[in-house]
């Protein structure tokens, strides 16, 4: 504990001739390398999680009093409630493909087979978080695109109506990504408030990593030797129908029930597993959240109807019928005596069970029953989803189901990470609003690999390529689900893609 105290006020002298402007940036450096030392020392059981965040803080109020006193010199002050801020980011540049074939509408009609889009993106997120005084925390994060699941903006994307002129800037508005407040009153126990983000152990396959619920969120946990329990609830605002008013509130809400245990097991092994039921209340009227949803799309009787048309006939947006259970899980363990030095491992995965799968298959069914050719009643028993994966990396960097290099969260020179999964999605499983929509289209019965390979070529700019391949799951339901970047087809057959990005954290 002393060393490290005396580690970060060696940092502090060596920054108290900083100017007011320059301030700012060695205080981001500080900050991440002290807490990669942390991050080991508490990986490796040498720190409690209590104690880490003890340190963390302490770390993080010494940053702030450098800020203040290089800003004393300005004009500029932090109000008195605050007691630290750090301002993060990063601009990420994307070559991206996606690729559909054998479209059956497009056949019938007499179009092309094969669906493919090619763009050069770009994203851009930036904000302000840390602590303020009597136990309490903030977070703003701004953000290109206003799409809640993408915050990617394309290159010559000319949106404006009219308008020919190149580098159109429609699309290249700022969105409110993050704005919450958390109060932490005690070591075990904390409550959020606001549009936060993701504050659930969960994966992709469920959650897309891009969307940040908005509501309330609780959090108790206690640790016991080497295990640390915890229990989350959150009670997130899905829709608020505002062209409706209705007494009591229409709001739509979900509401979920976790509990979890991250288990050490020695300085180079930990599991960790988090059961979760989620389920939904107050479906008000609003889009076609209230519809059956149905998840057909240009397949037999339907070729002629828009693909994701959001009517009650194809609806591919309804939440009736879902009571999941999920169960995501991870096990890092270290390789030893590898030519380039200690690397770190992960399994992991998840499963989800649709406990109303039955129903909702019967529901889309009996909705329109012309728009499931060769079926003579609902397609029961499609209410599993499943990932399963390995990753490994370079040791130190936090990993988990959207951390590490991969997904842009950590970055330190030379350091890398490869990861793959295959994933498995049945039609009446899951919330198909909430799916990843960069990888599987944010689809439903569609089931596919994933990898992905990142390497940090310095402290703050990372290269990233991934590829993913799926194809539905039942060849006689669609590919339910509805998504920007491929509209108005479904079913998705032998669908790929294929992202290299460059990113700059700060």
């Amino acid at each position: 504990m002393k060393k490290l105290k005396k580690h970060n006020h060696t940092k502090v002298a060596l920054f108290a001739g900083a100017t007011a402007f320059m301030a700012f940036t060695p205080q981001v450096r500080a900050q991440s390398t002290d807490d990669v030392l942390i991050n080991k020392l508490e990986q490796k059981g040498i720190l409690t999680v209590d104690e880490a965040k003890e340190i963390r803080e302490e770390s993080a109020a010494e940053q702030t009093n450098l800020v203040n006193n290089a800003l004393m010199a300005t004009k500029f002050k932090m109000a008195a409630s605050i007691k630290n801020m750090q301002f993060y980011g990063d601009l990420r540049l994307r070559y991206e493909y996606r690729g559909v074939d054998n479209i059956p509408a497009n056949i019938a009609l007499g179009g092309p087979s094969t669906f493919y889009r090619e763009r050069m993106r770009y994203a851009l997120r930036f904000g302000i978080r840390g602590d303020l005084y009597d136990n309490f925390n903030y977070g703003i994060r701004l953000e290109t695109s206003t799409n809640p699941r993408s915050p990617w903006a394309t290159f010559g994307n000319n949106t404006t109506s009219g308008s020919v002129a190149p580098s159109d800037k429609a699309q290249s508005g700022i969105g409110i990504g993050q704005a919450y407040i958390g109060w932490h009153p005690a070591s075990w126990f904390e409550v959020t408030a606001g549009r936060m983000p993701m504050p659930l152990y969960t994966t992709p396959m469920v959650w897309s990593s891009n969307l940040n619920p908005e509501g309330a969120f609780e959090k108790f946990k206690y640790t016991i030797g080497d295990v640390d329990l915890f229990a989350d609830f959150a009670q997130f605002d899905y829709q608020d129908p505002s062209s409706v008013m209705q007494f009591p509130s229409s709001d739509t809400f979900l509401l979920a029930w976790q509990a979890g245990a991250n288990v050490r097991l020695g300085k180079d092994m930990s599991f960790k597993v988090a059961p979760m039921l989620y389920t939904y209340a107050g479906v008000g009227a609003g889009g076609g959240l209230n519809s059956t949803f149905v998840g057909q799309g240009l397949v037999g009787q339907n070729v002629g109807v828009p693909g994701g048309a959001n009517v009650t006939l194809y609806n591919e947006e309804g939440i009736n019928n879902l009571l999941i259970l999920e169960i995501p899980a991870e096990f890092e363990f270290k390789i030893w005596k590898t030519p380039v030095g200690t690397l770190q491992a992960r399994l992991f995965g998840d499963f989800a069970y649709n406990f109303q799968g039955a129903d909702r298959a019967s529901g889309a069914y009996k909705t329109n029953p012309g728009a499931f050719p060769g079926l003579s009643g609902p397609e029961t028993g499609q209410n599993k989803a499943y990932q399963i994966g390995f990753g490994v990396g370079s040791d130190g960097p936090v990993y988990g189901p959207t951390q590490g290099l991969v997904y842009g969260s950590t970055s330190k020179k030379n350091t890398w990470e490869a990861r793959v999964y295959w994933q498995h999605i049945e039609q009446y499983a899951l919330d198909v609003n909430l799916l990843d929509g960069d990888f599987f289209e944010g689809r439903a019965n569609l089931q596919g690999v994933y990898s992905a390979f990142a390497y940090s070529f310095t402290d703050a700019i990372i290269g990233t390529v991934r590829y993913g391949y799926a194809n539905p799951i039942k060849s006689n339901l669609g590919t339910g689900g509805n998504n920007l970047d491929i509209p108005g087809i479904n079913p998705v057959n032998n669908y790929n893609v294929f992202q290299a990005d460059l990113t700059w954290r700060f």
